[in-house]
């Protein structure tokens, strides 16, 4: 699945010269129902990452659910739209709760697109 979406970014112009650089198209998988892959202790060993060494770190596999799923708002308030009761495997928490506790700054800087 990981390679099949980075092919696709790559078909569409997608360089991987640094970590969260620009790029013309990023496509994550966020969850696959309750799946966490490949085990709990790999998933908090990157979901707890420090911040500086996320930007510096990239997993060389799948984690499931998505380890940053449950801090980013950009993620949290669309899919809250589609999905609010979906419940992370891991935390428990569900979609809309997560999105619930995003502070009102971060839910300000949020922007349709288009």
């Amino acid at each position: 699945m990981l390679s099949a979406l980075h092919e696709i970014e790559a078909n569409h112009g997608r360089v991987r010269e640094r970590r969260w650089g620009a790029r013309t198209l990023d496509l994550d998988l966020l969850f696959y129902g309750a799946e966490v892959r490949p085990d709990e202790k790999v998933w908090h060993g990157w979901a707890d990452l420090a911040p500086e060494r996320q930007a510096e770190t990239a997993p060389d596999r799948l984690i499931l659910p998505h380890p940053r799923l449950q801090d980013r708002g950009f993620v949290l308030i669309p899919l809250a739209d589609i999905a609010p009761g979906w419940r992370h495997p891991v935390t428990g928490v569900t979609v809309a709760g997560m999105a619930n506790a995003l502070s009102e700054e971060e839910i300000a800087a949020i922007r349709p697109w288009g």
